[in-house]
């Protein structure tokens, strides 16, 4: 049997729940892997609180998109995004995979890439959400080399991810984020700066000219508020949480709330770079911390708080 995780209700973290379900055999395309990290994201929280609707009759609903594992079983034709055969042994990695956090999942082989040696599961099971994410706030606000671009959020899943691709693009980058995650974010290449009140005269002090783009991985009426004041263009602010207000403000709002762009091509397209980057150890991924399975609540718990700073992983 394979465990995985559910919600029961839609109440939040307190409805998460660890359930037996069977396995499945691959069929043309797909292969089975036996997962050992599977990744948190927000949207998974949003699941449990109703946000992609509350129909009684869905429940329980699997969770989960995001796992690294060891293929196990390979069914015909199936190959990896990089379209080579997949083989029983091969350390795998991918996301958009329907109810991932689990002990065992069948899914299509395109879905998935050949893990880096030198990376944990752990780190590979995090990377493609956060990333892709990135790289489409930063090709929605065209973030370039010389900009000067403000980013709320800097030191979370996305924001690490947002930070470490901007400064790749030549761009000097200015991070909001609590005084604790100062340090690790300076050791990155930014430039931290303490959120809260009176933000926007420290963003002054280190741009005085204002900035050339801002992206919000936080969804603070804060985040929306100072970086129009910094901008001379709404448009190149861009928000992953707080979609209404930025389009009513002239911003733009991306990823799977209402009015925001999906950017599907986009974050297809984003993934084979990802990877390379990882493969070649110049992107990181953050891991937060670690739950066993059984404790899939707590990590949604812990989630929830809202300074994970990090990924939280699942491991079976």
């Amino acid at each position: 049997m394979v465990i995985a995780v559910v919600a029961s209700a839609y109440t939040g973290p307190s409805a998460v729940d660890t359930v037996e379900v069977d396995s499945r055999p691959p069929g043309e395309g797909q292969v089975v892997v036996a997962v050992r990290a599977a990744a948190l994201n927000p949207w998974d929280l949003k699941v449990t609180k109703g946000y992609a609707g509350s129909d009684p009759a869905k429940l329980p609903v699997r969770l989960g998109s995001e796992a690294a594992g060891v293929v196990t079983a390979v069914g015909e034709g199936a190959v990896g995004l990089d379209g080579i055969r997949l083989e029983v042994g091969d350390e795998v990695y991918g996301h958009r995979l329907a109810g991932a956090q689990a002990s065992e999942l069948t899914v299509p082989g395109d879905r998935l890439i050949r893990k880096p040696a030198h990376a944990s599961f752990a780190e590979a099971a995090g990377l493609l959400s956060t990333g892709t994410t990135a790289v489409h706030a930063l090709e929605s606000v065209e973030v370039g080399e010389g900009d000067v671009v403000l980013l709320h959020g800097a030191s979370g899943g996305v924001g690490r991810m947002v930070a470490q691709l901007a400064l790749r693009r030549g761009a000097r980058v200015i991070g909001t984020a609590s005084a604790g995650r100062h340090a690790e974010l300076a050791a990155l290449g930014v430039e931290p700066v303490a959120y809260g009140e009176g933000l926007a005269a420290r963003v002054v002090e280190l741009a005085p000219g204002g900035v050339d783009a801002a992206i919000d991985t936080v969804g603070t009426d804060e985040a929306l508020e100072v970086s129009l004041r910094m901008l001379s263009d709404p448009a190149r602010f861009v928000t992953i949480v707080n979609f209404a207000a930025s389009l009513a403000a002239g911003g733009q709002a991306i990823g799977g709330g209402p009015g925001a762009d999906p950017g599907r091509e986009v974050r297809a397209a984003a993934q084979s770079t990802l990877a390379a980057l990882f493969e070649d150890g110049a992107l990181a991924v953050e891991v937060s911390r670690e739950f066993p399975l059984s404790q899939a609540r707590d990590a949604y718990a812990f989630l929830d708080e809202g300074h994970a700073g990090g990924k939280v992983v699942l491991i079976p």
